[in-house]
């Protein structure tokens, strides 16, 4: 399946913004590694990034585009003039190939401690990264709790990912004015609302407690319009849902909490990381007197059914 994506970020400033800096994870990833060819012997990449820009507008005084420890493409600016207005405009050509349904893991989750502490590679999508409280998922007692009743003795580690994914899924309301990008996940989790940030955490610190490597991933999603409706441009978002690593011989699946579905071609990755402060599509830091307002509008158009 091959996107066009556009993505447009507006902040707009009461008084003139002085001192900006920004950093964006914007721009999709290539995922050549990820999965076999159905048998075919010939490696497959996940994800493909077939041409991608990402503009600012001003142009910035400075700008470094790299990658960081998880492999994640970064853009970062400076501005040295004050600012009333930054508008932030992605355009991307994305191929994404089916993603083979996660088998079993080929251990239980009682035998998964062992194979986290077996593991010696230290790289950026080694499981040693992901086992630990991380700044915006700390270890919550109430989750770790809940996180208890999805593990059945003799379970394998994917079925206890989709298992906990499903539950959260139903226990769970989506609700856009529930929380913020800093709600703690302990609130949004005792509330039982929040959005795709707040599922996709709380997941995180559930699978971590039990001892499954667990990440956030940042993306987009396809959405579709109900049947009969027409698509309406920018009804797209950006997305979270979370990575889990199911031992050495499944490796990582990824799934999404807040559709109860095991991530596929409607899911397009932009960055992995521990958590949200790891991969936010765009922070910074500034120097204002007042308040500022931020729109977005994205868009996933398939070119291929």
């Amino acid at each position: 399946m091959r996107y066009d994506i556009t993505l447009t970020m507006t902040y707009s400033y009461d008084s003139p913004a002085a001192g900006v800096r920004q950093l964006a994870h914007l721009l999709p990833l290539d995922l050549l590694d990820f999965d076999g060819a159905g048998g075919s012997g010939q490696p497959v990449p996940r994800q493909r990034l077939i041409a991608g820009r990402l503009d600012f507008d001003p142009e910035p005084a400075v700008r470094e585009d790299r990658f960081d420890f998880f492999g994640n493409a970064i853009s970062e600016v400076a501005f040295h003039e004050a600012l009333d207005e930054i508008v932030i405009r992605l355009q991307a050509r994305v191929e994404v190939n089916k993603v083979s349904a996660p088998i079993p893991a080929t251990i239980p989750l009682d035998g998964l401690v062992a194979a986290v502490a077996a593991c010696w590679d230290l790289g950026p999508r080694s499981p040693v990264h992901f086992i630990y409280p991380s700044p915006r998922v700390p270890f919550d007692p109430a989750i770790a709790d809940y996180a208890r009743g999805c593990s059945q003795p003799g379970a394998s580690v994917a079925g206890v990912v989709e298992a906990l994914g499903r539950r959260l899924n139903v226990d769970m309301k989506f609700d856009a004015e529930a929380t913020t990008a800093s709600t703690p996940i302990s609130e949004s989790f005792a509330q039982r609302h929040g959005v795709c940030q707040d599922f996709s955490q709380i997941m995180i610190s559930a699978l971590r407690s039990l001892g499954i490597p667990a990440g956030y991933v940042s993306g987009f999603l396809r959405t579709l319009p109900p049947p009969g409706k027409p698509r309406l441009e920018g009804a797209d978002a950006m997305h979270a849902w979370v990575c889990a690593w199911c031992g050495p011989d499944t490796g990582w699946v990824e799934y999404d909490p807040t559709n109860a579905t095991f991530a596929g071609t409607d899911h397009v990755v932009v960055a992995y990381g521990r958590d949200y402060a790891d991969v936010a599509p765009v922070r910074g830091a500034m120097r204002i007197a007042g308040s500022h307002t931020s729109d977005q509008a994205v868009d996933v158009i398939p070119l291929t059914d």
